[in-house]
């Protein structure tokens, strides 16, 4: 199956989770798995938080920024991957001088 994201509009979610600013996504979902094609502005975040029922993999694209995961911090730039099991706390910042683009999977536990 195709998912065209780049055809998708961008929407804008302010302080999504609890975090700082705006994040801008293109969001496919459905009963199994929510996959997103983010963006974090300069200063903006996703906020903490915790998985219960599904599990989350973000994979930079460009930028950098930071993972805040199980109380420590994990520095990102392009190519890296964060991966936050089921049952575990973490959020998402960018810290960096440009866009922090970003590919996330949310697989959904039954």
């Amino acid at each position: 199956m195709k998912i065209n994201f780049s055809e998708m509009v961008e929407e804008e979610i302010p302080q999504f989770k609890g975090g700082e600013k705006v994040t801008y996504a293109k969001l496919y979902n459905d009963e199994k798995a929510r996959i997103m094609h983010g963006r974090l502005a300069p200063g903006a975040s996703i906020g903490l938080h915790t998985h219960v029922g599904s599990s989350e993999v973000v994979y930079v694209l460009s930028g950098t920024g930071k993972a805040l995961y199980d109380g420590g911090e994990e520095p990102l730039a392009p190519g890296d991957c964060h991966y936050c099991p089921e049952g575990h706390t973490h959020s998402l910042i960018n810290n960096g001088t440009e866009d922090l683009i970003f590919f996330a999977v949310i697989p959904l536990y039954e």
